[in-house]
């Protein structure tokens, strides 16, 4: 299958049932499994970026950081859309490119006013670098250790 919408629908669907039996199981309403939702998959195949609700991904692809999708806002401060929404799927916004990301980070929005430049939604570089120069100069064994985290 294709990094395209119609997988990136089917990754929605998969996790909003998850979340719904998982509310059932445990004898909860649904909303208390409300969360946003940001995902990527990227491959020497291309990279496939996924959004619904607030927050960001921000990508270079070997030319820079870029933020591929705007973050969502709700219709009032303070309001956002979550994956367990009805209308979750038609919410949903994607990026697909034929490259491969060479750099990721994803943020919540309670530091999209530090991570964005808010005149133009761009990524604040100096914001990201430290991060990123940081997994560059880690060992393997640092490597393990933060994804084992």
């Amino acid at each position: 299958m294709g990094l395209n919408d119609v997988l990136a629908t089917d990754i929605v669907l998969t996790i909003r049932q998850r979340l719904f039996a998982e509310a059932e199981a445990k004898e909860l309403a649904v909303r208390d499994f409300a969360c946003t939702f940001m995902g990527l998959i990227s491959s020497a195949n291309g990279t496939l970026i996924m959004q619904i609700g607030d927050g960001g991904v921000v990508v270079d692809f070997g030319h820079g950081l870029q933020l591929p999708l705007t973050p969502m806002v709700g219709e009032y401060a303070n309001m956002t859309h979550f994956i367990t929404d009805e209308d979750a799927v038609s919410r949903l916004e994607t990026f697909t490119s034929t490259e491969r990301v060479h750099k990721v980070a994803a943020f919540t929005d309670g530091i999209q006013r530090l991570a964005l430049n808010m005149l133009d939604n761009s990524p604040h570089v100096p914001f990201f670098t430290p991060f990123f120069n940081g997994l560059a100069a880690a060992t393997q064994e640092q490597l393990d250790l933060y994804l084992n985290c």
